[in-house]
């Protein structure tokens, strides 16, 4: 009733804190509803995450690369609006494979491991067993665990020896489930695991980058509302929660000192962010929610791009066979449920708005390397897509790593140790050497094959991002979808409102999609709250 009244008499002023996708879209709504917005934006740019790079010569996504699910997703439809290029990567694209000896696998055994994980396999069966019974499952129980499991039951026609190397072999195919999540799969929680399905659909990689998406997604918030970058904010003190006053107030203080204040804040930090600044709220935050932000894990997903004179790797496609068309029809029944993607995702729309490119490799994995122990000697397993296979107008000759967890804080620290761009670049391109020098044609003699240029992203080491990018359900977690449901709920009785991929609808956890959604849900929350009847967002 209260805000109400207040809404009769004059406008409400809401602080949103953060200019990433939840930001924007909760200023966007706001603004739509007749509010007063100012948002503060500690970085010098808004995007937060979403944001690209030039350095290699051409510009590439240092946040998300993917929009996950298609089924009524507002990311694709601004994307087939703006005319970003989307590209499908389908089961035409070869893997390549390679074992802990660095040899590459041969095609018929890298056809066989994803059809047994995806093709209503160890992932499905792992995501109704949790879905089922994650009331009685031990927190502390994996999905690394489930699997070791399962794979017992593999291979029983096999020689002992024989049936034993390639349950070994798919155990550690299973580790690119490090890279959907942020953290490995060690750390995934099975209890949990049904909460990592996302929208139904497609898994489109952006191969336009997010650029479009991003200057649409901003432009109603960067004309309507007072946007002040660089606006570092510190600390969060609601007055009408620690004095008792009928007057609902919240004020911001930045890190120069400045003070402002607003009817209604919206905080959409990064859930590490929070993690790392709790003392930042005045009153201190209510246990419940204290312990939500606790216990929801907090993964680091990042990039390493390496460009290349020339895609040397795609050369033997006319006369080597074992390095394409070796199709695995995989989930032809539609049984695995649809996750966030980083690798290759199954099943892409032949569409016309997404194109699916030329047939050569798309996805490597490189299995757990012992043949690079003075750059790598945890074994972490580097990931890569091939930017050269993309659609013409969009293709360039860049591997993409992925990598996470504890090598992203690995690659974080060389970066921060380099002392000149020049000792960086070589330092990322000695740890990544040893793997794309096994890829076909390469030769260390031929100019061809030496890297142009490098960019890592190194969210794992950037304060804003919290030291990290993904929120996810690690072992040990006990009430995962109510902690989810806590912090979606904020402080709305402080006139404190929370809002990021952390807060967003279950099947949008942890995705741009998601960031976006949680904003416009917090709006239309404000705006109910203060007396608006149509809260539809525009």
């Amino acid at each position: 009733m209260l805000r109400a009244s207040i809404t009769a008499t004059r406008q409400i002023h809401v602080g949103v804190v953060g200019a990433g996708f939840a930001g924007l879209r909760c200023a966007d709504v706001l603004l739509q509803r007749g509010f007063k917005v100012t948002i503060l934006e500690a970085r010098d740019r808004v995007g937060g995450r979403v944001a690209q790079s030039e350095h290699l010569g051409h510009r590439v996504d240092l946040g998300p690369n993917w929009i996950h699910g298609t089924h009524d997703n507002p990311i694709l439809q601004i994307a087939k609006q703006t005319g970003t290029i989307l590209h499908a990567w389908d089961e035409d694209e070869a893997t390549f494979l390679f074992g802990s000896d660095g040899e590459q696998l041969d095609a018929e055994e890298v056809t066989e491991y994803p059809s047994l994980l995806w093709d209503d396999g160890l992932i499905a069966d792992a995501f109704r067993y949790s879905n089922e019974h994650h009331d009685e499952i031990d927190p502390q129980c994996s999905l690394q665990v489930y699997f070791e499991e399962r794979s017992e039951t593999l291979f029983k026609q096999l020689p002992d020896d024989e049936a034993k190397r390639k349950r070994e072999t798919l155990l550690l195919v299973t580790r690119m489930w490090g890279a959907y999540i942020g953290s490995p799969v060690t750390r995934q929680s099975l209890k949990f695991f049904w909460l990592e399905e996302c929208i139904q659909g497609e898994n489109p990689f952006v191969a336009g980058t997010y650029a479009k998406i991003l200057d649409a997604v901003a432009k109603a918030a960067c004309e309507g509302a007072e946007m002040r970058l660089g606006a570092e904010v510190v600390g969060i003190m609601s007055s009408a929660a620690r004095s008792g006053k009928d007057d609902p107030n919240v004020s911001l203080r930045l890190s120069n000192g400045e003070i402002l204040a607003f009817d209604e804040a919206v905080i959409t930090v990064p859930l590490g962010y929070l993690k790392r600044n709790k003392e930042a709220f005045d009153p201190p935050l209510p246990a419940r929610l204290s312990q939500a932000i606790d216990n929801i894990g907090y993964g680091t997903l990042d990039k390493v791009y390496i460009t290349f004179p020339t895609a040397f790797w795609n050369e033997t496609r006319s006369n080597n066979a074992d390095h394409v068309n070796f199709t695995s029809p995989l989930d032809t029944a539609g049984t695995t449920p649809n996750f966030t993607a980083t690798t290759a995702p199954l099943h892409q729309s032949k569409d016309a708005f997404i194109d699916s490119g030329t047939t050569q490799v798309g996805f490597m994995h490189w299995l757990a390397p012992s043949y690079a122990s003075d750059t790598n000697s945890n074994h972490w397993d580097p990931q890569a897509m091939n930017l050269a296979a993309f659609p013409a107008g969009a293709a360039h000759p860049t591997l993409l790593f992925y990598i996470y967890g504890p090598c992203s804080e690995h690659i974080a620290s060389l970066i921060s140790e380099a002392t000149s761009e020049i000792d960086q670049d070589a330092k990322l391109i000695t740890f990544f050497r040893p793997y794309f020098s096994r890829l076909p044609n390469y030769s260390s003699t031929n100019a061809a094959c030496e890297p142009n240029t490098v960019l890592a992203t190194a969210w794992a080491g950037d304060k804003f991002a919290g030291y990290g990018s993904y929120s996810n359900f690690q072992v040990g977690l006990e009430k995962g979808d109510e902690d989810i449901e806590v912090m979606r709920r904020g402080m709305p009785e402080r006139n404190v409102w929370l809002a990021g991929e952390h807060t967003a609808p279950f099947i949008a956890l942890g995705t741009s999609t998601g960031a976006y959604w949680s904003g416009e849900m917090v709006a239309n929350r404000i705006a109910e709250a203060c007396g608006f009847d149509d809260t539809r967002s525009g």
